[in-house]
């Protein structure tokens, strides 16, 4: 039985399905995320009296952003993606007491926002696009987000998604 496995795995290793690429083939670095001083970011928080540096919640956006922008940019340009502000959707209401005190409120009346700018470059270097955004949607609550209801950022994730879709046009599917 031994050996029947350890040919199983020897011949899985071999097969060119399962060869490991070598560093660096096929990566194209298509976009850069920056956060400018987070620590003065509007609401970034786990709780009313948390701070940024508690969650993870600035780099799930990052790696959604990163994640999208092989749709978007095109192969050899370069998006770089400086985030000023971001005040995430809802927000805690100590008038509830002590035990909400992690609990994040999402209504209306607390829409996400995102401030940023960006610079699209090609492959030379010259500058095909850039800008200053505040990306800021008042019918989030009205949209049916492509992530999961237990997902914290995902009203950041669709409004980054909106600007990619507007901003930036497919390039290729994938």
């Amino acid at each position: 039985m031994k050996t029947s496995r350890l040919l199983l795995v020897s011949l899985l290793a071999a097969s060119p399905v399962f060869a490991l690429k070598p560093p660096g083939a096929h990566t194209v670095a298509r976009a850069e995320v920056v956060f400018l001083e987070p620590e003065k970011f509007t609401d970034v928080r786990d709780s009313q009296m948390g701070d940024y540096k508690r969650t993870t919640y600035l780099d799930q956006i990052r790696d959604h952003l990163l994640g999208q922008a092989k749709y978007h940019v095109p192969d050899g340009h370069t998006l770089k993606v400086t985030f000023t502000d971001v005040d995430m959707a809802g927000d805690f209401e100590p008038w509830r007491g002590p035990r909400f005190d992690d609990i994040r409120i999402v209504k209306d009346l607390y829409p996400p926002t995102l401030k940023l700018t960006f610079r699209l470059t090609d492959a030379a270097g010259n500058v095909v696009k850039e800008g200053v955004r505040e990306l800021r949607d008042l019918a989030f609550m009205m949209k049916i987000t492509m992530g999961f209801r237990d997902d914290p950022v995902r009203h950041e994730k669709a409004l980054v998604d909106d600007w990619l879709r507007a901003d930036f046009p497919r390039v290729r599917k994938g």
